[in-house]
Order: C-alpha cells, then sequence, then structure tokens
C-alpha cells in the first residue's frame, strides 16, 4: 500500500510540473514516447509510454558520489536539443547482414545550482524501444568515484518478470518466472555448483523481461559497457527498481575520468514476443567497426574439442605435474586420462576433416591444470605458450592445416587476470606465428584480486582490453565466464562470443540432473537478447551424462539440432563425443549441414519461456534454416511459409520430433521426412515435450507462369 500511495503522488507531482518544463521525444513510427521534466526539488524524471499506456512511470534519475556533491536533485533545464538520428550499417557476422534503423533523440542540458555543475542526459526514441545515457561534460574533479547511480525503472504494474539474480560473479543462474512484486534474489544465494558466485541484494540480471497483463513486452539491459561496471536492477518497491552497479569490497563501484559517457540503459518494447527478438536496438547504441573487415582471418564456422570427454569423467584436462615456488616437474607418471595429447588431438582433426569442421579446441594442452581451482593462491598457475610433453602443438597446428582444419586455442586464466595480462602478449604472439585465430578464454574460480568481482568496472576494463590486444594479432576471442554482452561486437567484431549464461556443461554435472526443460525457449527472450552464445549444443547421447553417469540433457534429439538455428552464435560447437556421432551419422547430417552466420533471421512464433520458432538464410546462398524449441507442454502449430521466394519451389528436409518422443521417457524419437514446398505453404509440426524440430529448405527451380 505504501508502495502504490507513493507512486501516485510522484505521478500527480509530475503531472503537475509537466506543464511548465514538459520536453518529449517521440519514435519514428509514433507509437512510443519518452516524456521528460524535473519537479519542485529539481529532480529530472523521465517515463515511457507505448501506444499510448505509460509503462514506466515517473522514474527518477542521478548519481551519488563518493568524492564530490551528488547529482540527485537541484537541477535545471536550460536547454534541450532534438536531433533524427539515422544509420545504415553492416554486422560482420549474426543474425543481419545489413541494419538500417532510425531513432529520434533528445538531449536534455541541466545545471545543478548549488555546484554549477552541467549534466546532460541524452534519450533515444526508437520503434522498437527507448535508451538513455548521462554525460559530464566537464568537472571539477579529474576523477568521480560513483558510489552508485540512481536510474530508476518504475514499472507500471506487476508485471510477469523472467530474471537471474544480480550475481556479481556469474550468470550461469537458471531462470525464474515470477511476478515483479515476488522477486527474490536472495533466495539464490551460495549455489553449490557456482564457485564465484556473490549476490549482495534484491536485485536483478540484465536483460531481464517482463510480460504485461496487456501482452506487451519488455526487456531492460543496458549498451556500449565501456570503462564502467556492470549494472544489475535492484528492488525498491513492489513494481519499482534503480540501477545498483556491480562494486568493489569498499564499497564503491566505479571511478571515471571526467568528461564521461556512461554506457546506455536500453529497454526493448514490444506487441508480442517475438518483436523483442527482431530489436537491433542495442547495436544501434554501439560505435561503429573499430578494426575493419576481419574476414581475411575469421570466419564464421563449427568446431568439435576435447572438452565432453572431461566433463563425461573420460578424461582429465592436467597431466601430473608438480610445482614448486613456480617451477614444474614432471613427475614421470603421465595420468593415463590426459586428454590433450598428440594421439587424441590427431583423432578429432581427422574427425573434423572428415566431416567438414572448421576448429578443433583443445582444452588441457597447457602447464597449471593441477592447480586450476579450488586454491586461493592461483596466480602464476597457467603458462600460455607452453605445453604439456604429451601435446606439440607447432606440429598439431601443422596437421591440422593440412587437412583443411585450424586448432582453437583455449586459455583458462582461473580467475587470476593478472597472471593473463603479463602473458597475453606472449600468448597470442604464438597464436598469430601458427596461423591460430580463435581462442577461448575462461575466468572459473572467485576473482584474484578478492576485492574485484567479475561484473565490476576493473573486469569490465579486462574483458575489454584482451579482446583489443587480441584485435592487434588478428585473434577473435569466445569469452567464457564473460561479463554480459552490450553490443559490442558491433565495434569489436573479434568478440565472436561469450558464454554468461547455463550452458550445456550444466546437463552434464549440475545438482539439479541439468538443464530446466524450459531453458532454451526462456533464454531465447532474455539471455539471448545480449547477443551470442556459446552454449555447446549438438549432444546426440542425451543420458546418462556426467562423472558419474547421473544427469540427463532434458531434450529431444530434434531440439539439439535445432538449437544450431535457435541459438545465436558465429561459432557453433558440436559438443558430443565423436564416437557417439559416428553412430547417428542420419541426425549428424544437419550439425553439418547448418549455417552459422546469417543474411536475414526472421522470428515466425513464440512465447517468453514456452517456445520459439526462427527461420533464417545464410550469406553464402539461398537456402532456409528453420528451428524450434519447445518447453514442457506438446505443443501443434501451423507455420506459414511465406518468407519464401515467390515463384519458387523448393525441398524441405525436416528433423521432427516422433509421435512418441518425449525428453524424459523417449527422447531419441526423431523422423526425417522431406517434402516440396513454396511460399503458399503452411507447415504444420509437433513439437513434443521439451522436443523441437530443424529444417533445411533447398532452391529447387523457378515456377514458370506461361
Amino acid at each position: 500500500m505504501k508502495n502504490i500511495i507513493y507512486t501516485t503522488i510522484i505521478l500527480l507531482g509530475f503531472l503537475l510540473t509537466s506543464c511548465e518544463t514538459d520536453n518529449s521525444v517521440v519514435s519514428p513510427n509514433g507509437e512510443l514516447e519518452i516524456h521528460v521534466t524535473t519537479d519542485e526539488k529539481g529532480r529530472l524524471f523521465y517515463s515511457v509510454s507505448f501506444n499510448n499506456k505509460i509503462y514506466i512511470e515517473p522514474s527518477t534519475l542521478g548519481f551519488e558520489f563518493d568524492n564530490a556533491e551528488n547529482m540527485m536533485d537541484g537541477f535545471q533545464i536550460i536547454s534541450t536539443k532534438k536531433e533524427n538520428i539515422s544509420q545504415n550499417y553492416k554486422m560482420q557476422w549474426g543474425l543481419q547482414s545489413s541494419i538500417s534503423v532510425k531513432h529520434n533523440q533528445l538531449t536534455v542540458h541541466l545545471k545543478q545550482s548549488k555546484t554549477n555543475q552541467l549534466l546532460d542526459v541524452i534519450f533515444r526514441a526508437a520503434d522498437d524501444g527507448f535508451a538513455f545515457r548521462y554525460v559530464i561534460p566537464e568537472h571539477t574533479e579529474n576523477k568521480l568515484v560513483i558510489f552508485n547511480e540512481y536510474s530508476q525503472f518504475n514499472l507500471s504494474e506487476d508485471a510477469m518478470s523472467y530474471w537471474i539474480p544480480g550475481d556479481w560473479g556469474i550468470y550461469e543462474h537458471i531462470y525464474n518466472k515470477t511476478r515483479v512484486s515476488e522477486i527474490d534474489a536472495l533466495s539464490k544465494v551460495n549455489h553449490p555448483n557456482l564457485a564465484q558466485t556473490h549476490i549482495v541484494e534484491n536485485s536483478v540480471a540484465t536483460p531481464v523481461t517482463f510480460v504485461f497483463d496487456d501482452g506487451t513486452h519488455m526487456s531492460l539491459h543496458e549498451a556500449a559497457l565501456v570503462n564502467y561496471s556492470g549494472m544489475t536492477l535492484k528492488k525498491t518497491g513492489e513494481t519499482s527498481f534503480v540501477s545498483s552497479l556491480t562494486g568493489r569490497s569498499d564499497g564503491n563501484k566505479a571511478t571515471i575520468p571526467t568528461p564521461f559517457k556512461t554506457p546506455w540503459r536500453m529497454g526493448i518494447i514490444g506487441k508480442k514476443a517475438i518483436d523483442l527478438l527482431s530489436s537491433n536496438l542495442m547495436y544501434d547504441l554501439n560505435e561503429p567497426n573499430k578494426i575493419g573487415d576481419i574476414s581475411d582471418w575469421f570466419t564464421p564456422h563449427k568446431y568439435i574439442g576435447i572438452w565432453w570427454e572431461m566433463h563425461m569423467g573420460k578424461s582429465t584436462w592436467d597431466y601430473g605435474m608438480t610445482q614448486d615456488m613456480g617451477i614444474w616437474t614432471d613427475t614421470g607418471h603421465t595420468h593415463s586420462k590426459h586428454g590433450a595429447t598428440n594421439k587424441n588431438t590427431k583423432k578429432y582433426i581427422d574427425f573434423a576433416a572428415k566431416h567438414g569442421f572448421d576448429g578443433v579446441l583443445v582444452e588441457g594442452w597447457n602447464t597449471g591444470w593441477e592447480y586450476w581451482i579450488g586454491f586461493d593462491d592461483r596466480e602464476g598457475v597457467f603458462d600460455y605458450v607452453t605445453s604439456y610433453p604429451d601435446y606439440d602443438i607447432e606440429m598439431l597446428q601443422d596437421y591440422a592445416k593440412s587437412k583443411g582444419v585450424s586448432l582453437v586455442m583455449h586459455h583458462e586464466t582461473s580467475s587470476a587476470p593478472r597472471t593473463y595480462d603479463k602473458q597475453m602478449d606472449k600468448a597470442y604472439a604464438l597464436m598469430q606465428s601458427l596461423d591460430i585465430h580463435v581462442v577461448k578464454s575462461g575466468y572459473v574460480g572467485p576473482l584474484i584480486p578478492k576485492d574485484e568481482y567479475h561484473h565490476g568496472q576493473w573486469m569490465v576494463n579486462h574483458y575489454n582490453n584482451a579482446v583489443q590486444k587480441a584485435a592487434n594479432y588478428q585473434i577473435s576471442v569466445n569469452t567464457h565466464e564473460p561479463i554480459k554482452g552490450t553490443g559490442l561486437e558491433r565495434t569489436w567484431p573479434n568478440w565472436i562470443s561469450r558464454e554468461g549464461a547455463r550452458g550445456q556443461e550444466h546437463n552434464a554435472w549440475s545438482v539439479e540432473g541439468g538443464n530446466p526443460v524450459d531453458h532454451i525457449a526462456t533464454m531465447a527472450f532474455t539471455r539471448f537478447l545480449s547477443g551470442p552464445m556459446d552454449y555447446t549444443p549438438g549432444l546426440v547421447k542425451l543420458e546418462n551424462l556426467g562423472p558419474e553417469g547421473k544427469n540427463k540433457a532434458r531434450t529431444t534429439i530434434a531440439q539439439q539440432l535445432a538449437q544450431y538455428v535457435v541459438i545465436p552464435s558465429p561459432i557453433q560447437m558440436a559438443c558430443d563425443l565423436p564416437e557417439n556421432y559416428e553412430q547417428h551419422l542420419d541426425w549428424f547430417q544437419f550439425i553439418k549441414d547448418v549455417a552459422v552466420d546469417w543474411e536475414q533471421s526472421i522470428p515466425l512464433q513464440g512465447e517468453v519461456g514456452d517456445f520459439v520458432v526462427w527461420a533464417k538464410t545464410p550469406k553464402e546462398n539461398d537456402n532456409w534454416y528453420l528451428g524450434a524449441v519447445n518447453d514442457e507442454n506438446t505443443r501443434d502449430l501451423e507455420i506459414e511459409l511465406d518468407f519464401l521466394a515467390d515463384q519458387t519451389t523448393y525441398k524441405m528436409t525436416i528433423y521432427r520430433d516422433g509421435d512418441q518422443a518425449h525428453w524424459d521417457t523417449n527422447p531419441y524419437a526423431i523422423e526425417i521426412e522431406t517434402k516440396t514446398v513454396t511460399s503458399a505453404d503452411v507447415f504444420d509440426i509437433y513439437l513434443a515435450a521439451g522436443g523441437g524440430f530443424a529444417a533445411i529448405i533447398k532452391k529447387l527451380e523457378s515456377v514458370n507462369n506461361n
């Protein structure tokens, strides 16, 4: 009741003062409006309406500093400026090759009366959402220490929310579905599988997605996260949030030079769920490409790897060496289960060459794995240029190149990034000398130094600097245990993918027995809105997973195939063991055939956490690929094929759930069928519980009207 009264008072005050200091900006199509004003205390408010209905009620903006006067009130709007922003740009890879967008922009120039301090807030209204950022144009302090940023998001109703906790250390939580008023992030503290988890308040990570009672969908996130702390959203009332930055142990959140521009705070808004999937707003808010065309040294591709063996308990990362004062000594007793051997790697290279895969990831190749996790002192553990005695990296890369394949480098830091920083140039130089252009980096474990966290400013800068330095060596980076995606792959297209959520590996060893049945259907409308994910799809052995054989993937085979279309990434792993694929070459064919880089992507149907259907066409040909993933409920869909070219016939190969398929009782029931289709056809498909379908549509001929 208190929150309702407070919101009413604020709204009344907003309406009473808006006539005096009213400033608005409307989206190009006229459906979205951002309204800005100040109240009698000089507090700055904004609200957002969509289709003539308010979804974000008047919400305040400002900062609290540790070393300067707070910017919370006492503001006067001294002037405003309106602009029309038009952009046409190309993406090096991704869901869309070409993007054309128009935004309307309002810049509000403010002056704080008691300090004469200037502050600009820039608002953008787009057809698919809204955004704002702070600009401190000048300040008496050369550096400002931010205690917190106070950007409110006061939702107009108790919407349904899809969220994970605002963890300062990791995003690998199960998504929750609750009303906003029921969000309880603190109940997710100390998950046994998450060594670096750190949840300090009732906040949620972004993107966080809301479904309002009238069917309107909104997802809140941020864009262009540079030299700043990652933002979470802290619950402050029944339906209210305020930005809460990932901090340090001393309580401060970020130190910024002046002048400074913050990352964008943004919200995608749509009339239905799939409207969220069509948005390019996050990329629109990022700077253009800074390194030019990288196609000479990075091409989107699929890869396999010595990785799943470790999760199955078949192999180990470590070799069996001892360390004394930084000196490694071979014990002479090689682990019989060490996976990264010359012999085993050649087996994977041969398999990749035989089946058309471009990359082979090898984890456990370099010294240090004996002390990579479970130790407080992990500084200096890993060496990123020294192979174990049973792994000859130069010979293996030469062997791979002779077969048209390349190794994918692996750099695990065990969350000791200062050790990685010291060796980064040498490690990247080795890669470049060997003609290796992709690295998977990892940051497992509690961060060293202990007063920093994975999603704070210090690590944001580390992640960003690693990608920028990698570009100098023509290297693309796939970051695991990362900072969340905020669209920087537009600016730095060598940042090709990241983990940043519960991936396939949790199906092997999580205490829950695997990922939830609705996991991918939920992430399609949450995590995937922040950019590509290295989920590592492609299991064909779904049961008896993990070192103890107790877990299972809660999907059907058909859904595993569909994940290649639904999960965005310019690199996709075929994660299962080669011997398992050899037993199921009929299913494996789709994994071999599916593209990873797209000219156009169209979300066809879907509801948050229930199901999603995508249609995508690659850059290299006129084929179309369809993929759908489903939750625990069976579903019959009718899919219009009107995205196909008119007057053209196609051959459609469908990998669908069998009639008796079920993720738990019959996950291997799959039917492969073909049919001829045109753009006039409606495709009927059954989705099993935990199921899905995948399809390839290839052009046959043009229809002759005569």
